[in-house]
């Protein structure tokens, strides 16, 4: 675990909006085996913190929820999606690079 990076606040929202983007729809613990996958790690219970965090998305109107615990992406500007992929791109190498 110690390996794992740590994400909270914009940067899990956004590695979570990525992945919903990448994948289409998705579960709570998708999401969850997702970032194990990537090399990320959230504090205290992955399943509350995820959702926790599409909530505030789904505010914006970036994320829609389709189910109990089942979301999916929704239409973005292009310049936001742009800005995005950029940070979940730069937060992945990080994340390799950890783990290496």
């Amino acid at each position: 675990m110690a390996d794992k990076l740590l994400l909270r606040g914009t940067n899990l929202r956004y590695v979570l909006t990525v992945q919903l983007l990448q994948q289409g729809a998705q579960s709570v613990a998708d999401l969850v085996e997702a970032l194990d996958d990537q090399g990320f790690t959230t504090a205290g219970r992955p399943s509350k913190t995820i959702s926790d965090a599409l909530r505030w998305e789904m505010s914006h109107g970036r994320v829609y929820r389709i189910g109990h615990g089942r979301y999916r992406p929704a239409e973005m500007p292009r310049s936001t999606e742009h800005r995005i992929r950029n940070r979940v791109f730069e937060l992945r190498a990080a994340a390799a690079d950890r783990a290496a």
